[in-house]
């Protein structure tokens, strides 16, 4: 019965985007009637959804405009205040996701709301402007928080006075980061626990690695850093269009309008073309890996973080509105501070992700000792772990949490030693039992799959995201260095 459920649930309409007409449709290694028996199953069974057609491709391969290539040289057409997409309607309709949809958001949402085709026929014209998300008719609403509270602090403003307690936590914080040699190791200890909005910035690029602790030393490793950062891009930004790295920048290209896309800010074309820019970089300079979808995801909370230090209203902010020499600080300092992480990581995005497949081996592993219920569950309905914590891995959670909650479990994975590989196998396996409850009600496969996918984390907020890390932190110290312990 499992296994026919499973077969109707992967079943979609052959027009769904990224679907092949029935009559075209080519021959894949699928889940759709036997397990995935390795990872390149798994894979092509997954990649169809990316696939372009022709006529996109020749439109997209079309000179790109010299003026998206860097801010400081750039005319100003290529930084002009852009308005997002939008419209008078308020909800946000909602369509249940499939595996294959979730993974690659075949279909995205608009600014406010509106469920439209993914945007990966965007091309570049000649004034470096993509063109507008084609809207499609809205389906069903549901109800929503406003965008505010999806992304912003707890710490921002609208939000209860500061305590007592959390003043005295600036103030301590701000102590250790005045002091001519910030202690690294008292301040990832203060970390832990949260850092407050106002010293985030500062405080990321010191525990990334990417400042040095003696404070004298900082405005020169800034200035050096930013402007090498900028001459990566003279040197090789130009280069996206050549034969080598064009299929590179197309991927990057079509991947950008898909992060994030009910936030106006990362809608912005100012906003994109930074993305373009950090990330092509990135992966020109990491040949071993290059770039692979889902990096793109990464960059945001770095970039948001950033750019608190100047604007409270983030998400609503037209960054076009900055200074120049203030677009190009942040832009370079979001690529190091990204880079910094993606190097403790790089195994995740090489040939084959071996990484993320060892992780998600890891924690089925460890489920099955924390929990033999839910492990069992998954089993006897046919489930795999690699169909939802591929995700979970390969996006850090960022496709399962709300904004404002991804920045605030940066803080203690930055404060963690390798917290963004190894405790983030403890976040995840925590984060799994938090579910249990309603994992366990679902007796089919089909809900198994959605339930997954869809965890209901919209109203998560600090509170909910500090329970999660001190579970993970517990089960860290019951499992990390017992690999027999629970073990049946």
């Amino acid at each position: 019965m499992a296994t026919e459920n499973r077969v109707h649930f992967w079943r979609r309409n052959a027009k769904v985007p990224g679907r092949y007409p029935k009559d075209t449709k080519p021959k894949f290694n699928n889940l759709k009637s036997k397990k995935a028996s390795s990872f390149h199953e798994f894979a092509r069974s997954t990649n169809d959804a990316w696939d372009i057609d022709e006529e996109e491709d020749e439109n997209f391969l079309g000179t790109p405009s010299q003026t998206s290539s860097l801010p400081s040289g750039l005319p100003s057409s290529s930084i002009q205040n852009q308005n997002p997409v939008g419209d008078s309607e308020s909800g946000v309709s909602h369509v249940p996701r499939t595996r294959d949809q979730d993974l690659h958001h075949v279909w995205e949402e608009d600014v406010n709301g509106r469920v439209v085709r993914s945007t990966s026929d965007v091309h570049l014209n000649t004034s470096s402007v993509r063109s507008t998300l084609q809207k499609q008719p809205s389906l069903p609403v549901r109800p929503i928080i406003p965008l505010v509270a999806r992304m912003s602090d707890q710490n921002a403003s609208g939000a209860p006075p500061m305590t007592v307690r959390e003043k005295n936590r600036l103030d301590k914080f701000k102590q250790l980061l005045a002091s001519p040699n910030t202690d690294l190791e008292e301040l990832r200890k203060h970390s832990w626990s949260g850092i407050p909005r106002e010293v985030r910035p500062i405080t990321w690029r010191l525990l990334s690695g990417y400042l040095p602790a003696n404070k004298e030393r900082r405005e020169l490793v800034l200035r050096r850093k930013r402007e090498e950062y900028f001459g990566f891009i003279e040197q090789y930004y130009h280069s996206r269009t050549d034969e080598h790295y064009k299929d590179t920048y197309r991927q990057i290209h079509i991947d950008i309008p898909r992060t994030n896309p009910l936030i106006p800010l990362f809608q912005q074309p100012v906003v994109q073309e930074v993305f373009e820019r950090i990330l092509f970089i990135w992966a020109i300079r990491h040949p071993a890996s290059g770039y692979v979808q889902g990096i793109n995801d990464l960059v945001t909370p770095f970039f948001v973080v950033f750019l608190s230090e100047f604007v409270k209203d983030v998400e609503n902010f037209e960054v076009a509105a900055l200074p120049l020499d203030t677009q190009r600080n942040i832009e370079a300092d979001s690529f190091w501070c990204m880079s910094k992480l993606l190097d403790g990581i790089q195994d995740n995005y090489t040939f084959a992700q071996p990484g993320i497949q060892n992780k998600v081996k890891a924690l089925e592993e460890l489920v099955s000792r924390i929990d033999e219920d839910i492990h069992n569950h998954f089993k006897k309905y046919d489930v795999e772990y690699l169909q939802f914590a591929f995700r979970w891995m390969n996006n850090l959670l960022m496709r399962e949490l709300p904004l404002r909650c991804t920045i605030r479990l940066w803080d203690t994975y930055q404060a963690e030693a390798e917290g963004f590989s190894h405790f983030h196998l403890y976040v995840c396996s925590a984060f799994l039992i938090e579910w249990r409850k309603e994992i366990l009600s679902m007796v089919d496969f089909q809900g198994l799959l959605m339930l997954l996918q869809n965890l209901p984390t919209i109203h998560w907020g600090n509170e909910e995201v500090g329970l999660l890390l001190a579970e993970a932190y517990r089960l860290k110290y019951m499992f990390a260095d017992a690999p027999s312990h629970y073990k049946r």
